[in-house]
């Protein structure tokens, strides 16, 4: 039995592509772990199919913490036989070399000569990253690329009764996008379709997020107080993940949450603005993207951009209420497809 460690990217929505990857090694026989930093560590603790153990990296965001990387390593000598470093920084290569973990393989990444002993060159811009992750599995053949997370029905229940909800009789609504407001959708569009969803359904609206979107969503429960539940930066991620697992659909600009509520089926419209379905799409058969770039002729998308540059977000702000509305109750049709 090969018992292989998988080093995490850093970022929620990666994450969760990285998943078929998974699914291949795991397929064929590899004991896999995962080495993953605190906040995306949840997202690999619901691919439990696949993964065996996970590893919380003590380390900053940004920082080598050379100390704390030689620590971690220490403890992982003689445990694994090979190493997947899916980032494509030095500092990622570092544990499995560190490590002295025999074979390490990852992309060439920011020259890690010497760090890795098999190195796949470097894909073009933004490849699509189910397919950029799966490479490292050196074979063509496995499980479908389409990620998915799975999630026993207590630990939904568990955390819906927490918020004081009942699974699969809520909305949620994941506003926020870190990469910058290029990626939001507006908040007086959110508010309108929580009122219209309420009005229409009467099940509360729940609001998920980081504590940096706390603001934002408290904004936008403030113009639909009725409506909405906030929850941002209120509950854990394990606890949100398991939220979207129960949600009776999910609206969410292109973000982490969004690929969570795409592995696990739930029906989803999805706002597209600076950034392309072509490079990050929900892969999900329920899902929905609303994206106007080919409608409105907009030739500067995708850019991108975390600002917009020139000041007037057309791409996100002509997406209207209805049009989201009409592509979640489309989304929901395929449910019962």
């Amino acid at each position: 039995m090969t018992r292989a460690l998988v080093v995490a990217p850093q970022w929620i929505g990666d994450a969760v592509m990285s998943q078929p990857l998974l699914a291949v090694l795991a397929a064929h026989g590899e004991q896999v772990t995962v080495a993953a930093l605190p906040w995306v560590a949840p997202v690999y603790r619901a691919m439990a199919d696949e993964v065996r153990a996970v590893i919380e990296l003590p380390f900053q965001h940004g920082r080598l913490d050379w100390s704390a990387r030689r620590r971690v390593a220490r403890d992982m000598r003689g445990r694994f036989d090979v190493a997947y470093v899916l980032p494509n920084s030095i500092k990622s290569a570092l544990l499995p070399w560190l490590a002295r973990i025999p074979r390490r393989i990852g992309y060439a990444g920011e020259g890690r000569w010497g760090l890795l002993n098999w190195r796949l060159p470097n894909p073009p811009p933004r490849p699509p990253m189910v397919a950029f992750y799966r490479a490292l599995a050196q074979t063509g053949n496995g499980p479908s690329v389409q990620p998915v997370m799975r999630l026993n029905p207590a630990t939904i229940e568990r955390a819906a009764a927490d918020a004081g909800l009942e699974p699969g009789h809520y909305w949620v609504f994941a506003p926020g996008a870190e990469y910058g407001p290029a990626k939001r959708w507006p908040i007086e569009h959110y508010a309108e379709l929580a009122r219209r969803l309420q009005r229409r359904d009467a099940g509360p609206i729940v609001l998920l997020g980081s504590a940096k979107e706390a603001a934002l969503v408290d904004e936008i429960a403030a113009r639909a107080p009725a409506a909405c539940r906030v929850l941002a930066g209120r509950t854990t991620l394990d606890a949100a993940i398991a939220l979207i697992a129960g949600a009776r659909g999910m609206v969410s600009n292109d973000s982490g949450l969004m690929h969570v509520a795409a592995a696990f089926g739930i029906p989803q419209a999805a706002v597209f603005g600076s950034t392309s379905p072509e490079h990050t799409p929900p892969l999900n058969s329920r899902a929905r993207v609303v994206w106007l770039k080919h409608e409105l002729n907009l030739e500067c998308a995708p850019c991108f951009d975390r600002e917009c540059r020139f000041g007037h977000l057309r791409c996100l702000t002509e997406v209207t209420p209805e049009r989201v509305e009409r592509a979640l109750d489309d989304a929901l049709a395929a449910q019962s497809l």
